[in-house]
């Protein structure tokens, strides 16, 4: 089962979304033509003033490498995808400027002061904003409000849950701020399970089993005064929490003190991923909020809960389905969108020799993308030519190099090549 396709009409009002038996029927007849590829979108070609399609929820769940995407109307979940955020290369060529400018300047005899005086540095200047994030961090925002701002245009949007948390920390973390344990209730357990498995790799801490059912187990135990707080709690397969019982860990670990290192060290350490995900969930939630659409809000511990309860596996776009509060839903795809986020391409117009100087139009260098369309083509440009499918690299002479799925990349001219999907920064597959 396909994702659904998004139908507008004529007077480009999105409409509810279709099957993708319908939309081939559409597009057979001549009642309607292609009007985007990724998503797939089609446009009739008459107006419908009086529609009233159903409201689509959309649905997210944020990640810090992958944000999973899920359309719901109704009881059913009739589109889903997973987008693939490229923080870490944005942070990679930030720190690679860093370098390349700090050796200019450590390479130069003199250097202007950037102020006159001490007394004249206005420090507000150069103060970085409240709520000022990295851009790899805020990268993650601007993909996804991208994306909401087209799920708008292509579907009757209506309102959007999102999971603010991927784990109550401060419940995990002080959990008898309520009075309740963590083991007590189906929700918390979860909650603080998922963030268990996450920090620990899935596997037993003390065997490093992997692919077996993990229990929850206290470091220290508490009939030891040991404490239900996450630094003090780790995953064990049976066979070790059986054999450590009640036991201190300094006695169960007594012949291993390099693991017994480890295990309090990663204890005390903050999950990364969780920490970059609330970092950016507040700048989110206020971003979402600016579109005017109602926003509801769910834990991870909650998506979990409700994917489990209905028997999904996991996914990405799954988990995003399973945000909030969830009574029962089917789903009517099973072939997510995958969306990779590329970029818009550089504006670097020279290249750098190895001492970080700049060289522009150094000999025998590999030619710089250019900004300019090259006989309307550009870089990352889909197009099909000879049958064959494909992203597409042009060249300001000579052919054009494709790229398609699976083969070695090939060069036509550019007569060949019909137009599929024109570049928006993202790759699909």
């Amino acid at each position: 089962m396909s994702n659904y396709v998004f139908v507008l009409d004529d007077a480009r009002r999105p409409l509810s979304p279709t099957s993708p038996a319908r939309a081939r029927q559409l597009l057979r007849d001549g009642k309607a033509a292609v009007f985007r590829r990724y998503p797939f979108t089609i446009i009739l070609k008459r107006k419908v003033p009086d529609a009233e399609p159903a409201p689509v929820e959309v649905k997210i769940d944020p990640g810090s490498k992958v944000t999973g995407l899920a359309l719901v109307q109704g009881d059913k979940v009739v589109w889903g995808g997973e987008l693939t955020h490229r923080g870490h290369q944005i942070r990679e060529r930030l720190q690679m400027r860093r370098e390349r400018r700090r050796g200019r300047r450590n390479k130069l005899r003199y250097r202007k002061p950037r102020y006159r005086t001490k007394a004249q540095i206005n420090n507000a200047d150069r103060k970085r904003k409240k709520g000022w994030l990295a851009p790899s961090l805020m990268h993650r925002v601007e993909t996804i409000m991208t994306w909401m701002d087209r799920f708008r245009r292509y579907a009757p949007a209506s309102s959007i849950a999102m999971e603010l948390v991927r784990f109550d920390l401060q419940q995990m973390q002080n959990p008898e701020i309520s009075g309740v344990e963590y083991q007590q209730g189906d929700l918390a357990g979860f909650e603080v399970k998922e963030y268990l498995l996450a920090k620990w790799g899935r596997e037993c801490a003390y065997c490093g089993a992997e692919g077996r059912p993990l229990e929850v187990e206290h470091i220290q135990p508490r009939s030891r005064g040991g404490s239900n707080r996450v630094s003090n709690l780790t995953l064990a397969c049976e066979p070790c929490n059986q054999k450590k019982g009640n036991r201190p860990v300094e006695d169960f670990l007594s012949g291993r003190p390099d693991l017994l290192a480890r295990i309090r060290k990663q204890a005390k350490q903050p999950l990364r991923d969780a920490a970059s995900v609330n970092s950016t969930r507040w700048a989110m939630f206020t971003a979402l909020k600016m579109t005017g659409l109602p926003v509801t809000t769910g834990t991870g511990g909650r998506t979990k809960y409700n994917r489990k309860r209905m028997g999904w596996a996991k996914a990405h776009w799954l988990d995003a389905a399973a945000v909030g509060n969830v009574d029962a839903l089917t789903l009517r795809t099973d072939k997510p969108l995958l969306i990779s986020a590329k970029g818009q391409g550089g504006r670097q117009k020279g290249v750098f020799d190895k001492h970080g100087q700049p060289r522009r139009n150094k000999a025998g260098a590999a030619q710089i993308r250019p900004l300019k369309p090259i006989h309307g083509w550009r870089s990352g440009d889909i197009a099909k030519a000879r049958g064959l499918e494909g992203r597409i690299s042009p060249r300001t002479r000579g052919n054009f190099e494709l790229r398609a799925a699976g083969q070695k990349p090939r060069s036509f001219p550019p007569r060949d090549f019909k137009a599929i999907h024109r570049n928006d920064g993202y790759a699909y597959q």
